[in-house]
């Protein structure tokens, strides 16, 4: 996959950019990743409102990774895919989005790694269990989806996806930033997230799936009983990870 020598002068950090759910862009000096994408007029739409350019920008930039975590519509979706799509971009999904994507799609299961342009991708466990609090019933069954562990450029990125608080979490090894859930319902909540927050011991987390959930809560509860930065982002918001 080609290496864009522009975006080194431009960018020179990783910036983790939140679009709604659990949609985010990852920047890095030759890279642009994109986990996620779906829905962007109803997640952008106030933002849109207010400067009328990140869809359009986010349509005209060149994605080199369209990563999928799951077959839900608000994850997998291929209208908003489609426009990241370019000569080049290439996307990962499990095996259950392949004909919901549509086109090339490079098949990944929980353990194992896919190598682009010195970035490497693996899909770990993404599930709900029975004996959580947040989400009553299994909306995420054990090898149907993934989270991915990205390591690139020397950091370590860990998007959780739609999953409870559930023991392979406690085997990730060392993370920069860690992207979870708090949101129940479909998910583990924010206790819930404040369990795995400790387990995984990031140096950074970013809540997402919000839902209803209170990111400064989580927060609160998470700064309060160690020494990990929570960053609650507003869709549009970017975190540069150093």
């Amino acid at each position: 996959m080609p290496s864009f020598a522009w975006r080194s002068k431009i960018l020179g950090y990783h910036s983790i950019e939140w679009f709604g759910r659990d949609w985010f862009q990852i920047k890095t000096k030759n890279s642009i990743i994109h986990i996620d994408p779906a829905y962007a007029k109803t997640y952008l739409a106030d933002y849109e409102k207010r400067t009328g350019s990140l869809i359009e920008r986010l349509e005209k930039e060149k994605t080199d990774l369209i990563l999928v975590t799951h077959s839900h519509a608000d994850h997998c979706k291929a209208a908003e895919i489609n426009k990241l799509r370019c000569a080049g971009t290439s996307v990962i999904a499990p095996r259950s989005c392949t004909r919901k994507i549509g086109g090339d799609v490079e098949v990944i299961e929980p353990g194992e790694e896919i190598v682009r342009d010195g970035i490497t991708i693996k899909a770990v466990e993404a599930y709900n269990i029975e004996q959580a609090n947040s989400s009553k019933k299994i909306w995420h069954r054990r090898g149907d989806g993934v989270g991915y562990f990205i390591t690139l450029e020397g950091k370590t990125i860990y998007h959780a996806g739609d999953t409870d608080f559930i023991p392979e979490m406690k085997e990730l090894g060392p993370v920069d930033a860690a992207l979870l859930p708090i949101g129940g319902t479909f998910t583990m909540d924010i206790q819930e997230a404040a369990c795995a927050a400790l387990a995984i011991k990031p140096r950074v987390i970013i809540p997402m799936h919000n839902l209803e959930a209170d990111p400064e809560e989580f927060k609160n509860i998470v700064e309060a009983e160690s020494h990990i930065k929570v960053v609650p982002l507003k869709i549009g918001e970017t975190y540069h990870l150093k």
